[in-house]
């Protein structure tokens, strides 16, 4: 039995490339030496759903200090104290929501691999892969 040449289907006349079993537009058999009874339709299996989601929470910051712009990598525990920077002794209050305060990244550890990850703001409180192991974890915020 030769494959489907291409050309228009004789159902509806719609161009169809080579090699098809079924016209794309109207579902009609192409090769005339099929029957319904010949081809056969996969069965439907539902995928599943990732439920092993492990839940972590923010273990601290990526941020760029307000004074000199450079990366200050600082932990949650700091959260409205007031901090200097490393590079240029800069002192601020870490408080997230303010607006002088940008946040590049958040840090935490994968429950799966226990390694360091980091996680663009953008992600947070959404399901993730770890980089490491491929493991799913949400991190939240609180």
């Amino acid at each position: 039995m030769p494959a489907w040449p291409g050309g228009p289907c004789p159902d509806c006349g719609q161009d169809m490339p080579a090699n098809l079993v079924h016209c794309q537009y109207c579902r009609a058999l192409l090769n005339p030496d099929l029957y319904r009874s010949d081809v056969e339709i996969p069965g439907f299996f539902e995928l599943k759903e990732i439920s092993d989601v492990a839940s972590v929470k923010v273990a601290g910051f990526h941020i760029l200090c307000p004074h000199c712009e450079d990366e200050l990598r600082i932990s949650r525990k700091y959260l409205g104290k007031v901090v200097a920077c490393k590079f240029c002794q800069g002192q601020f209050k870490l408080d997230v929501t303010d607006p002088r305060i940008r946040t590049r990244a958040f840090y935490s550890d994968c429950p799966h691999c226990s390694k360091e990850i980091r996680l663009a703001p953008k992600y947070l409180d959404k399901k993730v892969a770890c980089k490491h192991c491929d493991g799913h974890l949400q991190v939240t915020a609180e």
